[in-house]
C-alpha cells in the first residue's frame, strides 16, 4: 500500500482544488464602507452635510462628516476584530495529516489532501478528510461534532455501512488504522452541511427596522416645521429671506443625526464590551436581538455539558478499590474519554498511576469478539495482578461464580442507564508468580473476580443550572436540542433544571420525523428536550419555532449545528471547541465555551437595548425646546433666538449625552426579572412618544417662561437670546439626569457615570464662557443678562424636571399598585 505518488497528489490538488470549506466572501474595507453607507440614515447625514456646507456652515458639516466616519470606523475595528480572532480560531484548529506518499509516511497540510490519500490514523488524530477505513485496530471515533454523540463509535475495515468510514472534523480516541480519502472539501460531511447555511437568508432586526421608522418621521416633522416657520415669516413679518435663514436654523437642530449615531455607535460599542466577556460578535445587529430573546435553544454536547466523561457513580462493595482496578485497566496515555474519566477520578483520590514497584506486562485489546481491555501487571511482591474492565455482561461471564445473577446485572443496569450513565464492569485477579509459564493468550482463562459497576457521565457544567435558572426567571424558555439517547438527554435537563414544569418527556428524532406541522407545533408547546435529533431536525423545530412568533437563539459548536444557527434570530456558537462551519453561521461566538456566557449575553443584550430606548426618549424630548424657541420669537414679534452657531452648540451636548453618557449607564436591577420584549414591540410606542414629548413640552414651557420673564424686564435682544440660551442648556442637562438609570434622579445622582460629570462639567463651563466671558459672548451675540434672571433660567428647568420626575414616580407606584 504505498499510497499516491507526489505528483500525482500534486495534480490531482491542481484539478480539484484544497481541501477547504468553501468561506464566504471577506468584504474590503471599501466595500464594507460602501455598504454602512447605503443605510438611509448614514445618507441623510451626508445630504445635511452637503446642504450646510452649500450653506458656508463648514463647521457643522464637518461636525456631521466626524459622525460619519466615527461610524464607519467603528463599524471597519469591529468587523476587522472579529475577523481576526476568527482567523486565529480558525488556523487554531486546521489539522495536519500523516499519509502515505510515495511509499513513505509523511506530514501534510490537511488542505494538501487529494481523494485516493492513504491516511494513517492513532489515537488523538483529528481526521482531516471522509476516508474508507482499509485496516483498523480497535479504532474508535468520536464524532460528537457532527452527531452530539458523546461516547466514541467503532469503526471496522471492509463494512458497508456508515461503520466502515471516518468523517473530517472528528477524532480519534482509541486505536489505530489507515483510511482511504473519499472526499475532501464541500463534498465531506462536514461541507455538505454547510451547503444548507447558502439558502437561509439573514433577516433584518426589527430595531434596524424601527429606526428607519423614526428617521423617517423625524424628517417629516423638521420638513414641516422648517417650512412652517418659513411661511410664518415671509406672511407675518415679510421677510422671506429671514424666513429662509430661521428655517434652516431650525432644520440644523430638528434634522435627527443623533439616531443613526446613537444605533451604530451603540451597537460597536456594546460588541466591544461584550468581546471583552468572551462574547465576540460578528454581526452587530444581533445584539439588540438579545434582548427580545424569548426561546433559547441549545446543544447538550459540549455546550451544557464538558464534553468529556467522568466517573459519575461506582456501584461497587469497595468503590476505592473498583476505581484503583479500573485505572490499571487502562492504558498509558489512552485518549478514550472513559480510560481518561478512570484516570481523573483515580488523581482526585490521589491514587498512583502505577503502585510503586509494580511492571505493567502485557495487554489484551478490545475487540468485536470481546468488549473488555485486561491489563496484566507484576507487583512488587512478585505476584500477577490482572486488571479488567469492559462491557458488563462479557466481564460477568469472565467472572464465573464471583458475578451476580443476570436478573441482578440487568436490575443494576437498567437503574444506571435511566440516569443516563454509560456503565462499565471492573473486575481482578490476583495469582502467584508463574514465570516459568508465558501469559496465556486467552484471557477469559484468568480467575477474575467481579468489584463492580462504574457509571460515566459527560459532566453538565457547573454553573449551567443557575444560568438556566436566571433565563427561565427572565421569562426566556430553555429547549434542549441534541443527538445523544433520551436516557442521557433525560438526565442531563433534569440536573439543569430544562423542562422540569412539562410532563411531556423527552421528543426523539424519529418521532419528529412522523410530525405534520401542526402535530410538530403541538409538541413544541409541551416539550422542551429532543433527543436523537438530526441536523434538518434542529433545522425544523427553529423554524416551527419562529413560526410561532418568538424570538429564536441557538447555541451550538458543531457542524450539525450551523444550518439551526444560521436560521435562528440569534445564532451563539462555541468558539473554543466549535467547528469553522458553526463559527461562520453564528452572530455570535463564545471564545470561552461557557453556557453562563449566553445568560450573560442577553443581560447586556437588554441593557443595550434599554439605553439606545432611554437616549431615543431623550432626543425626542430634547428637540422640542429647541424647537419651540426657534417657533416662539415669530409669535412674540422678537428676534430669532437661536441662530447657527447656537444650535452647533447644543449638538455638543446632545450627540455626547447620547453617544457617551446614556451608552455607559448600568442596567436597572430588574433587567434580567422582565419578561422579552415582544418582537414587533417598537422601540418609541404611542404611550412612549407621547411620553417624550411631554416631557420636553414641560422643559420647553419653563425655557418659554423664562424667555417671557425676560421680555417684561424689557431685555435687550442680546440679553434676551443670552437667557433663553441658558435655560435651554440648562434644560438640556436636566433631561440627560432624567433619562438616566435608577428610577429617579436622586438614584441617578448616586449612580456611578463619570461621562455624565465630564459632559454636566464641560457644558457648564461653556455656558459660562459664552455668558460672562466678554469675547466669548461676543463670538455668539450674547450680552450678560441680570443675575436675578440668570438664577431663574437655571431655577426654573430645575422646578420643572422636579415635576416630570414626581409625576413619574407617581405613575411608577400607581402601575406597581394596579399589578398588585
Amino acid at each position: 500500500m504505498p499510497g499516491l505518488t507526489s505528483a500525482e497528489a500534486a495534480a490531482r490538488l491542481a484539478r480539484n482544488g484544497p481541501n477547504v470549506l468553501p468561506e464566504p466572501g471577506r468584504k474590503g474595507g471599501l466595500a464594507l464602507a460602501g455598504q454602512v453607507l447605503r443605510e438611509p440614515m448614514l445618507l441623510l447625514l451626508l445630504a445635511a452635510a452637503l446642504v450646510y456646507l452649500l450653506l458656508g456652515d463648514s463647521g457643522e458639516a464637518a461636525l456631521l462628516l466626524a459622525s460619519v466616519a466615527l461610524v464607519i470606523g467603528l463599524t471597519l475595528y469591529q468587523e476587522y476584530k472579529s475577523e481576526r480572532a476568527l482567523q486565529a480560531l480558525r488556523d487554531l484548529g486546521s489539522p495536519r495529516a500523516r499519509v502515505l506518499r510515495d511509499g513513505a509516511a509523511t506530514v501534510v497540510a490537511s488542505q494538501e489532501l487529494v481523494v485516493g490519500d492513504v491516511l494513517l490514523l492513532e489515537e488523538g488524530d483529528r481526521v482531516a478528510a471522509d476516508a474508507r477505513v482499509l485496516e483498523a485496530a480497535d479504532l474508535h471515533v468520536d464524532e460528537s461534532l457532527l452527531t452530539g454523540e458523546s461516547v466514541a463509535v467503532a469503526r471496522h475495515a471492509g463494512a458497508e455501512d456508515d461503520a466502515g468510514i471516518v468523517r473530517a472534523s472528528t477524532l480519534v480516541v482509541r486505536g489505530r488504522g489507515t483510511a482511504e480519502v473519499i472526499a475532501v472539501g464541500a463534498e465531506t460531511a462536514v461541507g455538505r452541511i454547510g451547503h444548507s447555511l447558502q439558502s437561509i437568508v439573514s433577516e433584518r432586526t426589527p430595531l434596524q427596522r424601527e429606526m428607519r421608522r423614526i428617521v423617517t418621521i423625524f424628517a417629516v416633522i423638521s420638513f414641516v416645521t422648517c417650512l412652517l416657520v418659513v411661511i410664518l415669516y415671509g406672511l407675518l413679518r415679510g421677510n422671506w429671506l429671514e424666513g429662509v435663514l430661521a428655517g434652516i436654523t431650525l432644520a440644523m437642530a430638528n434634522i435627527p443625526e443623533e439616531f443613526p449615531v446613537v444605533l451604530s455607535v451603540f451597537l460597536a460599542l456594546g460588541g466591544w464590551r461584550m468581546a471583552r466577556h468572551n462574547a465576540l460578535v460578528r454581526r452587530a445587529p444581533a445584539i439588540e436581538a438579545l434582548g427580545a430573546i424569548g426561546i433559547l435553544c441549545t446543544d447538550k454536547t459540549g455546550t451544557l455539558t464538558e464534553n468529556r466523561m467522568a466517573v459519575a457513580e461506582l456501584d461497587a462493595a469497595d468503590p476505592a478499590r473498583a476505581l484503583e482496578t479500573g485505572r490499571l485497566a487502562c492504558p498509558p496515555l489512552s485518549h478514550d474519554p472513559m480510560d481518561r474519566a478512570l484516570a481523573d477520578a483515580a488523581a482526585q483520590r490521589q491514587m498512583p498511576a502505577s503502585p510503586p514497584g509494580w511492571q505493567r506486562l502485557r495487554d489484551y485489546p478490545l475487540s468485536s469478539q470481546r468488549p473488555a481491555f485486561i491489563q496484566t501487571w507484576r507487583t512488587h511482591a512478585g505476584e500477577f495482578f490482572i486488571a479488567a474492565k469492559g462491557a458488563p455482561e462479557t466481564i460477568a461471564a469472565m467472572c464465573k461464580g464471583s458475578a451476580p445473577t443476570q436478573a441482578e446485572l440487568e436490575q443494576h443496569l437498567a437503574a444506571m442507564t435511566q440516569r443516563g450513565l454509560r456503565v462499565l464492569a471492573i473486575a481482578a485477579a490476583r495469582i502467584p508468580d508463574a514465570a516459568s509459564e508465558p501469559l496465556p493468550e486467552d484471557p477469559t482463562t484468568f480467575p477474575l473476580e467481579w468489584q463492580g459497576l462504574v457509571g460515566f457521565a459527560d459532566p453538565l457544567r457547573a454553573a449551567v443550572p443557575d444560568a438556566v435558572a436566571e433565563a427561565r426567571a427572565a421569562g426566556v424558555r430553555v429547549i434542549m436540542m441534541t443527538g445523544d439517547h433520551a436516557g442521557t438527554a433525560r438526565a442531563i435537563a433534569r440536573q439543569a433544571g430544562i423542562g422540569i414544569d412539562t410532563d411531556a418527556g423527552v421528543v426523539r428524532g424519529d418521532t419528529l420525523d412522523a410530525c405534520d406541522d401542526a402535530t410538530l407545533a403541538e409538541r413544541l408547546a409541551s416539550s422542551s428536550v429532543f433527543a436523537r435529533v438530526r441536523p434538518e431536525h434542529k433545522l425544523r423545530l427553529v423554524e416551527a419555532l419562529k413560526a410561532r412568533g418568538g424570538v429564536v437563539a441557538m447555541t451550538g459548536d458543531g457542524v450539525n449545528d450551523a444550518p439551526a444557527l444560521m436560521a435562528a434570530h440569534v445564532g451563539i456558537a462555541m468558539g473554543g471547541r466549535g467547528t469553522d462551519v458553526a463559527r461562520e453561521a453564528a452572530s455570535i461566538v463564545l471564545l470561552d465555551d461557557n453556557f453562563v456566557s449566553v445568560v450573560r449575553a442577553i443581560r447586556m443584550g437588554r441593557t443595550i437595548y434599554e439605553n439606545i430606548a432611554r437616549a431615543a426618549r431623550y432626543i425626542l424630548a430634547v428637540h422640542v425646546p429647541i424647537t419651540g424657541m426657534a417657533l416662539l420669537p415669530l409669535l412674540t414679534g422678537s428676534a430669532p433666538m437661536l441662530m447657527p452657531l447656537h444650535v452647533v452648540m447644543l449638538e455638543l451636548i446632545i450627540d455626547p449625552a447620547c453617544s457617551v453618557v446614556l451608552e455607559r449607564e448600568p442596567p436597572p436591577d430588574d433587567i434580567m426579572r422582565r419578561p422579552p420584549r415582544p418582537a414587533d414591540h417598537p422601540l418609541l410606542d404611542r404611550a412612549t412618544l407621547l411620553a417624550s414629548l411631554g416631557q420636553g413640552l414641560a422643559m420647553f414651557l419653563a425655557v418659554a417662561l423664562t424667555y417671557l420673564l425676560g421680555m417684561r424686564a424689557e431685555l435687550a435682544d442680546a440679553q434676551l437670546a443670552a437667557l433663553s440660551f441658558t435655560a435651554i442648556v440648562t434644560g438640556n442637562l436636566f433631561l440627560i439626569l432624567l433619562h438616566r438609570s435608577g428610577g429617579s434622579i436622586w438614584r441617578a445622582l448616586r449612580t456611578p457615570n463619570a461621562a455624565f460629570w465630564i459632559v454636566a462639567v464641560a457644558a457648564g463651563t461653556v455656558l459660562a464662557l459664552t455668558i460672562l466671558h466678554p469675547a466669548v459672548a461676543g463670538l455668539f451675540g450674547f450680552v450678560r443678562p441680570p443675575g436675578l434672571l440668570l438664577a431663574a433660567a437655571f431655577a426654573l428647568p430645575l422646578l420643572a424636571i422636579l415635576a416630570l420626575d414626581l409625576a413619574r414616580q407617581l405613575r411608577t407606584r400607581g402601575a406597581g399598585a394596579s399589578t398588585a
